[in-house]
């Protein structure tokens, strides 16, 4: 509602209610098969980044669970020896789950930011809804809040992370932007019904 028109709107054909729907297999497949599988993978990157950074190397993780949650063992190897207890393995568990939904935060970003055009760059369109960067920042904040405050992870099972468990999604919030721009590119480029538009507009 906030955000200006895309300079070409008026070029487009105007949407047929009876055959095309707001949410159609080409968004499902965008949101849920190209951008949802990238930003999975950064919730998983940070996920092994911090268990990795504990001692805890991915191919230790397979087969653990049933030991890992076993309050009567108190003592857990971890890939350098180390020995863990079972209040130790759940604050890293749960630490992994902020990194997860810290990670899911910043991809987010890209996320919004993709979604403010369908055809255009976002060079084209420019940054000038400040709604929308009020939400960028107002996201953010609540991660901080979430991760940092004393005593709300004993609600929230949230824990305070590394700064640089952080930058770990930071890559994938940039694939994400870079992906789009290039499909929004070829979309452009391509005549009207070419492969992009018949498979990514929605």
């Amino acid at each position: 509602a906030y955000e200006q028109a895309e300079s070409d709107i008026m070029l487009r054909k105007p949407r047929d209610a009876k055959k095309d729907r707001l949410v159609n297999q080409r968004l499902i497949s965008l949101a849920y098969g190209q951008i949802g599988m990238i930003q999975a993978a950064a919730g998983f990157f940070t996920y092994f980044v911090i268990m990795a950074e504990n001692g805890f190397l991915p191919y230790t993780l397979v087969g653990l669970r049933a030991e890992w949650d076993d309050r009567d063992n108190h003592w857990v190897d971890d890939s350098y020896g180390q020995q863990w207890t079972y209040d130790e393995r759940k604050k890293v568990e749960y630490t992994c789950h902020t990194g997860f939904f810290v990670s899911i935060v910043i991809v987010q970003w890209a996320d919004l930011i993709i979604s403010k055009t369908r055809r255009n760059s976002l060079f084209q369109q420019g940054m000038r809804n400040h709604r929308l960067t009020f939400g960028l920042f107002f996201e953010t904040a609540l991660a901080c809040i979430f991760s940092y405050t004393p005593g709300l992870g004993e609600g929230l099972r949230t824990y305070p992370l590394r700064g640089t468990w952080w930058l770990a999604a930071m890559p994938f919030s940039l694939a994400i932007f870079l992906y789009d721009e290039w499909r929004k590119f070829m979309l452009r480029r391509q005549p009207p019904g070419g492969f992009f538009e018949r498979e990514t507009y929605y």
